[in-house]
């Protein structure tokens, strides 16, 4: 029998505001614990929160970006629920009317789109950090990230696969960051990840029991957590069990390799929403969404179209430097200093990428400025060192932060071009080799393959490699020294 996925997206991502929602806390990460706090996210009685303009207008950006309908007058709420990470034991977030409604996110090709459309972006406070220590039956909490500001953002169950939830995922990340919206760093929690997975046979309009999996902040995660989950289901589909599956939340093992449960999964009537009773409607004119919207910046799609027509580069190439926003200004810094576009993007997604990947870091914590990286490209295109070296100077410009003269001089990497000093040091080495001028003169070409590694060798790499090739090629054929 032939199953069909489906799989629906709620998406967490916490706003670039320097604030909290309700408090003048600093939003920061990475503070001592407990450090960023008052009696207003701490919860205490008597306390009244103040809500953010900051958080409003990005979360009306976001809603912009996404192709979403503004809500002109919106509401919070409390949600009641038992939070050991939120202080006051309710989350003030928005319930039935949220601030944006009914947006889309296009993923796929030119040649074959896929529409996946969102329900809502509603906005809501961070809970705070639950930190289980090993081997004991004691958890600390970190009430820093209680009442962050936060954008969730609910898609419709239109997705398919696992790999088309990773790909709507890594285009919406790449449209909140180009609309600087969130910093998005999964790995600090920034952006996360809950879906709802469920399948049905195909042709089946109506939806079945669908199982929730809970913050998963790396693509990779998502991924395989999807695929076990569905694998999961599809056996006890095939196995007529299908009333094991249940609603409720699981979580990601990836020790284990597989989901498992976490508790049951409510509905909405068991949170007890409520309008929250300290704070008035949101209300947001049609002259600041005029405003706003006169101000985004170029979208990911935009700057794709751009890079086509201006670089000249390959779909896939524009795909990897333009998914980050970060190593797309990279890219652009670099070729208005006059590096050409291809050499430009053959060096980020060779070298650069290889680096940034084994020292684990961002696109936007590249260690070589741009302006660096040019004059190294420069260095090389006239010659004065090889590519080899090119790529040994940039490996250590990128450990220490020193200038490819520097290093290149330190070294003594210069490549040797000097037309009379590569004539003697190949005479030597045809002085060195007579067997090989004897086996070339027979006709074994592959001699001068050999002397041609023997004069790199003598010049430990600093031959420039076309000078060289060409010198030889006009001794060997006049059968001299």
């Amino acid at each position: 029998m032939s199953f069909e996925t489906v799989i629906g997206l709620e998406i967490h991502a916490e706003l670039n505001t320097k604030s909290k929602l309700f408090c003048s806390c600093p939003a920061e990460f990475g503070a001592k614990p407990n450090g960023n706090t008052c009696p207003v996210c701490l919860g205490l009685p008597g306390t009244l929160p103040v809500l953010n303009e900051g958080a409003v207008v990005l979360a009306v950006k976001a809603g912009l970006i996404l192709n979403c309908e503004i809500m002109t007058r919106s509401r919070m709420d409390r949600k009641n629920y038992f939070y050991p990470d939120l202080p006051k034991a309710y989350q003030t977030t928005q319930y039935d009317i949220p601030i944006c409604r009914n947006g889309y996110v296009d993923i796929g090709t030119e040649e074959l789109p896929r529409r996946i459309r969102l329900t809502r972006i509603h906005l809501e406070e961070d809970a705070g950090k639950l930190i289980h220590l090993e081997e004991s039956d004691v958890s600390l909490i970190d009430y820093n990230r209680a009442g962050i500001p936060l954008i969730e953002i609910v898609t419709e169950p239109d997705l398919r696969s696992a790999e088309e939830a990773v790909a709507f995922l890594k285009a919406l990340k790449s449209m909140l960051e180009y609309g600087e919206i969130s910093d998005c760093r999964m790995e600090r929690g920034s952006l996360r990840c809950d879906a709802n997975i469920s399948l049905r046979k195909a042709g089946q309009n109506t939806l079945n029991t669908r199982v929730e999996l809970k913050n998963m902040n790396s693509f990779k995660e998502l991924q395989k957590a999807l695929e076990s989950e569905e694998e999961r289901q599809r056996e006890l589909y095939s196995l007529g069990e299908e009333s094991r599956i249940v609603q409720e939340t699981r979580r990601w093992d990836s020790a284990k390799g597989k989901t498992v449960p976490m508790r049951s999964k409510e509905d909405a009537h068991d949170y007890r929403y409520f309008p929250e009773p300290d704070l008035g409607p949101v209300i947001i004119s049609d002259a600041m969404i005029r405003e706003i919207r006169e101000s985004l910046p170029e979208m990911p799609a935009d700057r794709k179209k751009r890079f086509r027509d201006l670089y000249g580069l390959k779909d896939k190439e524009i795909d990897i430097i333009v998914g980050d926003k970060a190593l797309s200004e990279y890219y652009e810094a670099l070729t208005a200093r006059g590096t050409d576009p291809r050499a430009g993007a053959n060096w980020i997604l060779g070298s650069m990428l290889k680096l940034l990947k084994e020292k684990g870091l961002e696109a936007g914590q590249i260690p070589v400025p741009p302006e660096e990286l040019h004059k190294l490209i420069r260095i090389i295109k006239e010659g004065k060192i090889s590519l080899t070296a090119g790529q040994e100077v940039f490996s250590q410009m990128f450990d220490t932060g020193r200038s490819a003269g520097d290093i290149i001089k330190e070294k003594g990497l210069s490549q040797i071009s000097d037309r009379m000093e590569l004539g003697r040091i190949i005479t030597g080495v045809l002085d060195d080799n007579p067997q090989s001028l004897s086996d070339y003169a027979a006709g074994k070409t592959q001699a001068a393959v050999f002397l041609m590694g023997q004069i790199m060798k003598a010049t430990k790499g600093r031959a420039n490699p076309q000078l060289a090739r060409e010198i030889l090629e006009e001794k060997l054929k006049k059968g001299l020294p």
